[in-house]
């Protein structure tokens, strides 16, 4: 794929800027350019048809499986996304008043009876989320899991992976 600079062709414009007839506010001196910047030169379709190109080259959860990273790139359906993205959720500080914070506190506590409920565990967590610390509660759960039923000392082994990042064995040697 070619880059948008090899793309560009001189004279070629992707958009322009209708005269406002307002003022335009003049540029200190010693922030004015000496010369233009350096920009590449194309119709408004090919700088869409380029970037959408390269859109399709990320891996995401639109376009297909991602092989590693899933811990922090795991999936989201889009619903979940829009819904953290509501104010009262996206913009809740995390030293904020307990007070202020009931309306999260309670979608969280209904969510984890729901994930009880569903699971029939006796309880859930929502922390931690993923990653590391994720896989170091899980394997903790299998330790005393397999303690209280009496096989903690034959449970001595996990497999992992080759494809394992730095994580899982740590989690292993301290879970």
């Amino acid at each position: 794929m070619k880059l948008i600079y090899e793309k560009s062709q001189p004279g070629r414009r992707g958009i322009g800027v209708p005269d406002t007839g307002l003022p335009v506010p003049a540029v200190p001196p010693e922030l004015a350019r000496a010369r233009p910047p350096r920009l590449p030169e194309l119709a408004e379709p090919e700088v869409l048809r380029h970037f959408t190109e390269l859109s399709t080259r990320n891996f995401g959860i639109d376009t297909g499986f991602y092989p590693l990273g899933s811990c922090t790139m795991k999936y989201n359906p889009r619903i979940n996304e829009r819904l953290v993205a509501l104010p009262g959720f996206a913009n809740l500080h995390p030293l904020v008043d307990d007070a202020a914070a009931q309306g999260a506190l309670e979608l969280e506590w209904e969510l984890q009876e729901i994930l009880r409920e569903v699971t029939g565990l006796d309880a859930v967590s929502l922390q931690p989320a993923a990653g590391s610390q994720g896989e170091l509660t899980g394997l903790m759960l299998f330790r005393a899991y397999f303690a209280d039923r009496g096989e903690g000392e034959q449970r001595r082994k996990i497999v992992i992976p080759d494809t394992a990042h730095g994580t899982n064995p740590a989690s292993v040697t301290m879970g």
